[in-house]
């Protein structure tokens, strides 16, 4: 299917925050070079800190972006963003594609426009994640949160059905879109640049860890067994658990930030398996660690089930536990003979960006008749 023969001549990308560059601003790349004359609209932008091609496009803020110190505390400003969505004059788009992680679904659309949402994740903070979230934030938060929350969990669930069709990223993330919004969504795994890495011959006794050290990531859990197990390993990451895990880590684990891009391709290449702790929506880490010919050690909840086959490019442990993990790793010693870098490579291959084209495109195509839009 070719992206010619679509009849969209206006189409609008909404994306709920454009202040980094990590998996979400990857896939709404992905959607500028299916339509390159797309304009986008998003709650907060800070153009410093997105890539050049979304630099290149038509970005348009909502009012929230004009609000004080939204570059920076923009969460703050969530119970704003309903409304600063259904502000947004979408008259003359005959396409709208919805990026959402964040409030990015409840636009208002003409209805001779097709809304397609694809979804990264339900709001975890509203839902799943929510006693977490509050158990976390201070004193007058979590005194505000109950109610306010409530509020935005009924505009979540009615803003659902504003959207033509649902795309979701990972089997994980389409029976959350069935539980919290009761509607079916299909499958289409986000876009890995699996031709950007390669193996090697040279492989280490070295483990990996790489992500960010927040602490659902649970780099804690890594950690303690790579301590408790004296195997080396090498783990890679910044956030607000970093100086604990430096301080923590024991003689045989170097602890790093960041990588540049060469050094993390070696990394992933050369480690004995990448450790995966983290339950994930989806996961980009194991898909490139698979991609460089090496297998991955995972929690085998959410994403992940999607992208690993246990027992054939990885191995799968069932508790986000020390135990459980020290478990794995000396299981994994003894199933290692048996692993073949080119099933991983060929595995990873199911991600490639132009699957994910394929997928975006048979969504739209398949959603109306091609004449109902002409």
């Amino acid at each position: 299917m070719t992206r010619e023969g679509l009849p969209f001549k206006r189409v609008a990308l909404i994306h709920y925050w454009l202040v980094s560059m990590r998996g979400g601003e990857r896939v709404l790349e992905r959607l500028l070079d299916l339509f390159p004359h797309a304009d986008i609209f998003t709650h907060v932008y800070d153009p410093a800190r997105v890539s050049q091609k979304i630099r290149s496009a038509n970005v348009r803020q909502t009012f929230v972006g004009a609000l004080p110190g939204a570059r920076r505390h923009y969460q703050k400003y969530l119970p704003f963003m309903p409304m600063a969505l259904e502000e947004l004059d979408l008259r003359g788009y005959d396409l709208v594609i919805s990026s959402e992680s964040g409030p990015a679904k409840g636009v208002i659309t003409s209805p001779d426009t097709l809304h397609l949402c694809y979804c990264h994740s339900p709001m975890r903070y509203l839902w799943d994640h929510y006693q977490d979230y509050k158990a976390s934030a201070g004193a007058v938060s979590r005194i505000i949160m109950p109610a306010m929350f409530h509020r935005m969990r009924q505009w979540d669930v009615s803003s659902a059905n504003r959207v033509d069709t649902l795309v979701a990223n990972s089997s994980f993330v389409a029976r959350r879109i069935r539980k919290v919004w009761g509607r079916e969504a299909r499958v289409v795994h986000p876009p890995v640049m699996v031709d950007a890495f390669t193996p090697s011959g040279q492989i280490s006794d070295r483990y990996l860890w790489a992500s960010q050290m927040t602490p659902y990531k649970r780099a804690d859990i890594a950690l303690e067994a790579f301590n408790r197990l004296g195997v080396p390993a090498l783990m890679v990451g910044d956030g607000e658990m970093f100086k604990f895990i430096s301080a923590n880590a024991g003689p045989n684990v170097e602890v790093r930030k960041r990588l540049s891009f060469q050094e993390l391709k070696e990394a992933y290449a050369t480690c004995r398996a990448l450790v995966f702790t983290p339950e994930e929506d989806f996961g980009i880490v194991p898909v490139e660690a698979n991609a460089s010919g090496r297998p991955v050690i995972a929690y085998g909840h959410g994403g992940v089930t999607d992208s690993i086959l246990d027992g054939k490019t990885g191995l799968f442990f069932q508790e986000q536990t020390v135990s459980a993990l020290c478990e794995a790793l000396q299981r994994f010693d003894q199933w290692l003979p048996t692993f073949q870098p080119e099933d991983a490579i060929h595995n990873a291959r199911r991600f490639a960006p132009e699957v994910f084209d394929n997928g975006i495109l048979d969504a739209l195509r398949s959603y109306r008749p091609i004449g109902e839009f002409a």
